[in-house]
């Protein structure tokens, strides 16, 4: 049998340092920033949409991974996608309504609705695309959210952020080279999130 060759450590670091969840704290933050140039407001929206698109999720990831009930923090295996992603909706929901009553800036509640509505995207196509006679397919959420976030940040701050294109590239390419997802699921991932994530943002804002 032939042993499997450990993946390169660029690609394990790559897969953490640029996962949804750390995206998902950062983003927020810029797009806040721009529309506020208020060092306070900026925290407080950013906070927000990190804490109930990012924090409680992962929160909740992490406990189940540790108890067995998913495959990793990264939720490799598809079967084990359905309670985090439900929970993330829920807690955007909140986040959303939090968003609402508070007056945010229109930036910042049209990323968070651009990313409820990415995030039911996803759950179609993990739970209900029919795929090779099977429902359910494992789309890269790594590559969805990477391309997403630059397409965003784009909108919000002007094209040359497109140049960090190759990090959505490096994200796809980290995600094969794990084992974790094939081609087609991180190409379509990352176009999934830079067309639903990137239209849904810049018509709600």
């Amino acid at each position: 049998m032939t042993a499997r060759v450990p993946a390169p450590p660029l690609a394990r670091l790559a897969t953490e340092v640029l996962a949804p969840w750390v995206l998902v704290l950062g983003v927020p933050l810029l797009v806040a920033w721009q529309a506020t140039r208020s060092v306070p407001e900026t925290l407080l929206w950013g906070a927000v949409v990190g804490l109930t698109g990012s924090v409680i999720p992962m929160a909740v990831v992490v406990r189940g991974a540790r108890r067995g009930r998913w495959n990793g923090h990264h939720v490799t295996n598809r079967e084990g996608r359905l309670v985090p992603l439900l929970t993330c909706i829920a807690s955007l929901t909140l986040g959303i309504a939090a968003l609402v009553l508070g007056g945010a800036p229109r930036t910042v509640l049209g990323l968070s609705l651009s990313m409820f509505l990415s995030l039911l995207l996803c759950l179609l196509v993990t739970f209900a695309l029919p795929v090779g006679g099977t429902r359910g397919w494992k789309i890269s959420f790594h590559a969805a959210v990477a391309a997403g976030a630059v397409v965003v940040l784009a909108i919000t701050y002007g094209p040359w952020v497109l140049l960090a294109s190759p990090a959505v590239a490096l994200v796809a390419w980290s995600r094969v080279a794990l084992g974790h997802h094939t081609v087609p699921q991180v190409v379509v991932g990352a176009v999934m999130g830079a067309i639903v994530g990137g239209i849904a943002f810049w018509s709600l804002t």
